[in-house]
């Protein structure tokens, strides 16, 4: 089992998450730039193959066993838009979650279905070429709001309603998100597949 394991991101936010969840697993999490991984490219069209690119990249340049993530919002009545583009839907220069939002909202204006949900995929990688790299999917669905609300979350968390609860994910507290949201559904996920696969490690 391993002791260290490579974030294939440079999110300071995410970083403390995952060392949180691994601590209680001894395992200690590092960040890319501790060993000068060199940006990624992202060239594919689905979150999957973005995740196991990074996270074999980070392990190549690291030499240790790398975690990454790859994740977005996606709207059915868009063929699913902005999906791994959602960093970057209304351009790179520069990315900005007004702009995002505010493309987002109109391109949906006038469609009949506004649900749309959030995909995050995690890829964990022993070695730059593990053949069965570890992979969990967490989806959240929600339905888009216009009006933006909240001021809790990031991104399109302002206009993503959560019909169940009456709110969006961005009035939310971070404990409440970080229970329900597609990247704590992954988490989960990845969780037992770990321990599926290493039943020994406390």
């Amino acid at each position: 089992m391993f002791k260290q394991i490579v974030l294939a991101s440079g999110n300071a936010g995410k970083l403390k998450e995952f060392t949180r969840w691994f601590a209680g697993r001894h395992i200690e999490v590092l960040p890319q730039s501790a060993f000068n991984v060199p940006e990624c490219p992202e060239p594919h069209v689905t979150f999957i193959e973005n995740a196991i690119a990074k996270a074999r990249h980070a392990c190549k340049h690291s030499g240790k066993p790398a975690l990454a993530d790859d994740s977005g919002i996606c709207a059915p009545a868009l063929g699913g838009a902005p999906g791994v583009y959602s960093a970057r839907f209304a351009g790179e220069n520069p990315k900005s979650d007004a702009a995002n939002n505010a493309k987002l909202s109109a391109e949906l204006a006038d469609k009949a279905d506004q649900s749309c949900y959030y995909v995050c995929v995690l890829v964990l990688v022993r070695h730059e070429n593990d053949p069965q790299p570890i992979i969990a999917e967490g989806i959240w669905r929600g339905v888009w709001q216009q009006q933006a609300a909240g001021e809790n979350g990031f991104g399109y968390d302002p206009h993503f309603y959560l019909p169940e609860l009456g709110c969006t994910a961005a009035e939310l507290d971070p404990d409440t998100k970080n229970r329900l949201s597609h990247r704590g559904l992954a988490l989960v996920e990845l969780k037992k597949k770990i321990d599926l696969l290493y039943p020994d490690n406390p």
